[in-house]
């Protein structure tokens, strides 16, 4: 049985799913989810995050981090975790750049949020002779100073799309047709969790909500603000979630979402306007571009200096790698980066407050 035929059975049996269920099925299901099966990352896989991209973004990433830790007068010991490290590359590249700050990997105690086995397997290969603990929530990382990064991870939470009425929110839901999965609307109701919307949107409008973004936030900013620490959260979206923003990739392509369920990887927009209020009392910079932010820390700098003595295609390589994390019309403002930091204390560096 497929993925697709498990997921028309349950419809058949219960009715109509909401799209945080499918996506939840689609890419954690045990034996036929997307990120339980595979390694989705790079070349051969289905898409490519900016670690893959270069070395750089960890290297800087990880010094920023190095740095707020500096601030905060070294807290020792210290979690430094990562929630969807993908094959480990941006810790790598971080503990790489970051060998060199007096104590800090005397200090550090590295933990991992990975619900996939197959990319746990790939995050202790990367991180060899490195001493890591594997989670499956962030509920369950340590009572400590915590230094945080999280790259394209809120964008793989599942989300529930609803449709404004001219009396409140239709959910959007996924039934079947005609033998297919098919998207349709659930019945007209109240949305307390969208109450502050009906303000900015109009009858017809989508409007997203993760369900699971608020209550992560919140654990990141609980534990920044009791014990010290700072979080880097990059990713795709804005201040506020308005439209249908669910993509698939496959193959690096753009594929129907409910096309071949569990063969492509599902994400959408971060609202990021969720996880800043979510994460009080710990303080938020404003939200501030990728490009933006990694100039600030000096990605030029690195570029110039990596790229002495590289010559024809590695030389093509680099130079377009720097341009797809920084330039505007490639990652540079699509992907921004939000921070959180104990109130009173200095913002990470690279971001205001």
């Amino acid at each position: 049985m497929s993925l697709r035929d498990h997921l028309l059975a349950r419809i058949a049996s219960d009715g109509p799913m909401s799209l945080a269920d499918f996506m939840a099925e689609a890419l954690l299901h045990p034996t036929m989810g997307y990120y339980t099966t595979r390694d989705p990352l790079g070349a051969a896989g289905d898409f490519t995050t900016a670690p893959e991209i270069s070395q750089m973004f960890g290297e800087l990433l990880g010094l920023c981090l190095a740095q707020a830790w500096l601030d905060q007068g070294a807290p020792t010991p210290f979690t430094l975790a990562e929630p969807g490290p993908g094959r480990g590359t941006l810790m790598a590249d971080a503990l790489r750049a970051t060998r060199t700050v007096p104590g800090f990997h005397a200090a550090m105690r590295v933990h991992l949020i990975e619900a996939s086995p197959a990319l746990r397997a790939r995050q202790i290969a990367a991180l060899d002779g490195i001493g890591i603990t594997h989670h499956d929530r962030i509920e369950t990382l340590p009572e400590a100073p915590l230094f945080l990064v999280a790259n394209e991870f809120f964008d793989a939470l599942p989300i529930r799309q609803y449709q404004r009425t001219a009396t409140g929110w239709a959910e959007r839901l996924i039934g079947a047709r005609n033998g297919a999965l098919a998207l349709g609307l659930g019945a007209d109701a109240e949305q307390p969790a969208l109450a502050h919307r009906m303000a900015d949107t109009r009858p017809g409008d989508i409007v997203e909500h993760c369900p699971g973004a608020a209550p992560a936030a919140q654990e990141i900013g609980r534990r920044i603000a009791q014990h010290g620490g700072a979080a880097l959260i990059v990713d795709y979206g804005d201040w506020r979630s308005l439209g249908d923003t669910l993509q698939a990739l496959r193959g690096h392509e753009r594929v129907d979402p409910l096309d071949a369920p569990g063969t492509a990887d599902l994400t959408a927009h971060v609202d990021f306007e969720v996880l800043a209020q979510a994460s009080a009392p710990a303080a938020h910079t404003r939200l501030t571009p990728q490009g933006v932010f990694l100039e600030r820390l000096g990605i030029t700098q690195r570029a110039q200096s990596l790229a002495k003595g590289l010559t024809g295609a590695a030389l093509e390589t680099h130079v377009a790698a720097h341009r797809r994390l920084t330039h505007p019309e490639e990652m540079g403002s699509l992907f921004k980066v939000l921070g959180l930091y104990p109130a009173g204390s200095t913002p990470p560096p690279g971001l205001e407050p």
